[in-house]
């Protein structure tokens, strides 16, 4: 059905969906609902979108030229993976971060390394800093910019700024509350097991808690319908890999170190450079590392993280022999192919109890 849909009230375990089309308002009864509007970006106060000037992600991808200035408001994943393609074409990229460091939840080790590398590439950052007020004009944006801790403000000018400081469940104007459904102060719908509230309505994706990620979705939207079928559902939440596609990539599944660290956990960590890994030299690919971190008792993976050349594709290895609930040394002792970027995992898997072979 195509067209703009909402929810008008439950009667007799059925509920109403009007979808207003190009030939008007229909109306529809379901049994079941599964609400999958997603979410988008969130505004900063102070900062009005202006085309072509102050952008969302969305207006990012269609700037019709490479500005001279882009200032990023926020160092997440969307704010550097945009950033990082305009700095490619030949933009100066300056990113604005409220905390302290870039890519808050990826684990620190890695940001750390992350970061040095975008610098590297170009990319200028100014941490521990927030934006108080834009000011659009025809030669391009002045920020109003003050320490987040608060003190002096100053101005940083830009051609085009992008805001990137998160996204926000789309929840408004869905008829929510003519179902019972109410939403968390973020606009967020709860769950249990996928249901929300009373028979026959479900949510996933965006709307609800857990990753914001196209994967994440469809892996809540399978396990929903299934509970539908009258089969088990269920997603392991912890199994949910991350990735930023910039160039390198930078992939990671499960627990970081800081998490490890603040639960009390003892671990042991093995780590292997790709300067080390024969396919990422002969590439010219060779900024990054895998690490593995497993359980000190049991040597059960708690966590894998991996900035290099196709980490996307390599953190899928980690998912399965986490599912399993794998060993470091299992994949320690499976045999790999060389010469591949995939033996960085491997060597750092050996890494975890000091047998590394190759250097």
């Amino acid at each position: 059905l195509k067209g703009r849909g909402r929810l008008d009230g439950r009667a007799d375990g059925l509920t109403k969906v009007v979808v207003e089309g190009a030939g008007g308002a229909a109306t529809h009864h379901a049994r079941h609902v599964i609400i999958a509007t997603g979410s988008e970006p969130t505004p900063l106060p102070g900062v009005d979108f202006v085309p072509g000037k102050v952008v969302d992600s969305t207006g990012a991808l269609s700037l019709p030229a490479v500005p001279r200035h882009l200032v990023v408001v926020g160092a997440g994943i969307i704010g550097l993976e945009l950033g990082s393609v305009w700095r490619r074409l030949g933009a100066e990229v300056t990113v604005i971060e409220f905390l302290d460091r870039i890519t808050p939840g990826m684990d620190s080790d890695l940001a750390t390394a992350f970061q040095r590398v975008l610098t590297k590439q170009g990319m200028s950052f100014r941490l521990g800093q927030k934006v108080t007020a834009a000011r659009a004009g025809k030669d391009g944006v002045e920020l109003t910019v003050e320490p987040s801790a608060g003190g002096a403000g100053e101005t940083v000018k830009g051609d085009v700024v992008l805001v990137a400081i998160g996204r926000r469940p789309y929840t408004q104007g869905l008829g929510l509350e003519t179902v019972g459904i109410k939403t968390d102060k973020r606009g967020f719908v709860a769950n249990h097991h996928f249901r929300a509230g009373q028979d026959g309505l479900w949510v996933i994706g965006d709307v609800t808690h857990g990753p914001m990620l196209a994967h994440k979705a469809e892996e809540d939207a399978v396990a929903a319908v299934e509970l539908i079928a009258g089969k088990a559902g269920h997603v392991d939440y912890n199994l949910v890999p991350s990735v930023v596609y910039t160039a390198p990539e930078v992939a990671w599944v499960g627990k970081t170190e800081d998490e490890l660290k603040a639960a009390g956990v003892a671990y042991k960590t093995g780590k292997f450079p790709f300067t080390a890994n024969s396919r990422a030299k002969i590439n010219h690919e060779t900024d990054g590392f895998a690490k593995v971190l497993a359980d000190a008792a049991t040597d059960r993976i708690l966590g894998v993280h991996i900035m290099g050349p196709q980490a996307g594709e390599l953190i899928g290895e980690a998912c399965i022999a986490m599912a399993f609930s794998g060993a470091s040394e299992d994949i320690a002792r499976t045999c790999h192919p060389h010469p591949t970027r995939s033996e960085a995992v491997r060597q750092a898997a050996m890494g975890v109890e000091g047998w590394t072979m190759q250097a």
